[in-house]
């Protein structure tokens, strides 16, 4: 019995590593045809929360800081999600108006009044978008909080998505002023603890908030460690939490539907069926990609040229597709380890 139990114990040990060098080969083999996809920059899989295969094209590296754009919305909502914890805000039904009073209209639509926390994270404010045609506008304003405020109201608040960067920056706005800090120091305070989640950069408004949703910069691998952080269910690889679970699972929840995509999307997160599988995944301009398949304990990074349209170039179809690819291949191996785990006494019987 002991002599068992402990070739099981060296199996489980030995098995795993072995099982991923088919993989990891079938992985670089993907990886190399990926090239041809031209914005392509990095890509990084990591798989039970190790990296099996990265790649860096055309003199970038998934270590090197690079603009995530709007995949920094999901960060805006783990930060979220941490103040609703500690206290610092209340919750996803607090009311924006009395936190935002000083930056309102001199005539506010009274549905201003109406719009929640929560309402920002799903992109169900109501008002109008400031992404799009009105970013340069927005951006040019002297006053970015207010100048969002002041868009007109397309839809009721809780209504249809309304895809804006405003209404994740009124988020910003929001942490600083209950917190007194910026939201990079909260970042870097209450993220801080991740092994390897860094932010190197991020810009701010004329008021000095820091850009809720856009202009932040981190390495692929950085990107990739706040993906793990989500898959783990809020948990470091060393046990601490940081995020609860249930915050993770609101995150996941589809609230509203894109109009672009026809993706579902919650609090700072989309979903799509990928490869047969549920994914969970945070996307910047130009194709920042942050993607999580809880099924097969596996998170992809994909970062491309920042200058390049993803949506009506086809490059987001093509980072879609190359992650179909990859799970492909990760289902397969999975396929192949199980009856050998369960052969060695490892797995069910």
């Amino acid at each position: 019995m002991l002599l068992r139990t402990m070739v099981a114990v060296l199996s489980l040990m030995s098995t795993p590593a072995l099982a991923d060098e088919p993989l990891r080969s079938a992985l670089e083999v993907a990886l190399d045809r990926a090239e041809s996809m031209a914005p392509l920059q990095t890509v990084v899989i990591a798989r039970d929360g190790g990296i099996v295969a990265e790649r860096g094209y055309r003199g970038h590296s998934p270590g090197a800081p690079t603009s995530i754009m709007s995949a920094s919305k999901s960060v805006i909502s783990a930060l979220v999600g941490i103040a609703i914890d500690k206290g610092v805000l209340e919750g996803t039904d607090q009311l924006i108006a009395p936190i935002l009073a000083k930056d309102l209209p001199a005539d506010p639509d009274p549905r201003l009044a109406r719009i929640t926390v929560g309402n920002l994270l799903s992109m169900q404010a109501g008002l109008g978008s400031t992404s799009g045609p009105r970013y340069g506008a927005w951006i040019a304003s002297r006053n970015w909080v207010r100048f969002a405020l002041a868009q007109p109201f397309e839809d009721d608040p809780g209504g249809r998505m309304i895809y804006s960067t405003g209404s994740t920056h009124l988020l910003s706005a929001i942490l600083t002023r209950k917190s007194g800090r910026s939201t990079l120091a909260l970042a870097r305070d209450w993220l801080g603890p991740l092994k390897g989640f860094s932010i190197a950069g991020w810009d701010r408004d004329p008021q000095g908030i820091h850009v809720g949703g856009n202009l932040m910069s981190m390495s692929p691998r950085s990107l990739l460690a706040f993906g793990e952080l989500y898959r783990n269910g809020g948990l470091t690889p060393d046990g601490r939490r940081l995020i609860s679970r249930e915050w993770i699972e609101r995150s996941w929840e589809s609230r509203t539907t894109s109009r672009y995509t026809g993706d579902g999307y919650g609090y700072g997160w989309f979903s799509r069926r990928i490869g047969g599988h549920d994914v969970k995944y945070g996307w910047g301009y130009g194709g920042q990609m942050v993607y999580v398949v809880p099924a097969l304990a596996l998170t992809v990074v994909m970062t491309s040229d920042i200058d390049s349209p993803a949506s009506r170039t086809g490059h987001r179809d093509d980072l879609h597709a190359l992650l179909g690819e990859i799970i492909a291949l990760v289902a397969d191996a999975e396929a192949v380890s199980e009856p050998q785990k369960t052969k060695e006494g490892l797995g069910p019987t």
